[in-house]
């Protein structure tokens, strides 16, 4: 890898001149490592609420009215759900680990900002049966 390596107090690497500025995950979770539910698995649908369009940016924290503010990743968040998205395509556009994107909407549903759906159940084949069935009817005519 090219570019010279900054380093903060203790000696720990925060910035690289080729990567750019790192964030650890924990810091942007706030020490939290996962969500309490199993409902944000990776096929979730996530949506933004009405209620979630308030007079904050993306960009900008924005504190709602319990006092709770917003981080810009929670913007971000709420900008691409404007229409359904899956929890690893939200990892994935906002280049986070999936626990990190699970954390975030973790807070996000707390709030009332987005809602959870479950995706559309695949529809089953037939059974032979009804296979027959079809193709008979379409021999006698």
């Amino acid at each position: 890898m090219s570019g010279s390596r900054h380093y903060g107090q203790g000696g720990a690497g925060w910035y690289d001149d080729a990567a750019g500025p790192v964030v650890r995950p924990y810091a942007l979770t706030g020490g939290r490592t996962q969500y309490d539910s199993d409902v944000l698995d990776l096929v979730a649908l996530i949506v933004a609420e009405p209620a979630a369009d308030g007079d904050g940016g993306a960009g900008s924290a924005h504190a709602g009215p319990d006092g709770w503010a917003r981080e810009p990743e929670h913007e971000m968040i709420l900008e691409l759900c404007r229409t359904p998205l899956s929890v690893v395509e939200i990892a994935s556009e906002l280049e986070l680990a999936l626990g990190v994107v699970r954390v975030l909407l973790g807070d996000l549903l707390d709030h009332s900002l987005v809602s959870v759906r479950r995706p559309a159940p695949v529809a089953q084949f037939p059974s032979e049966r009804v296979l027959k069935e079809v193709i008979d009817g379409i021999r006698a005519l």
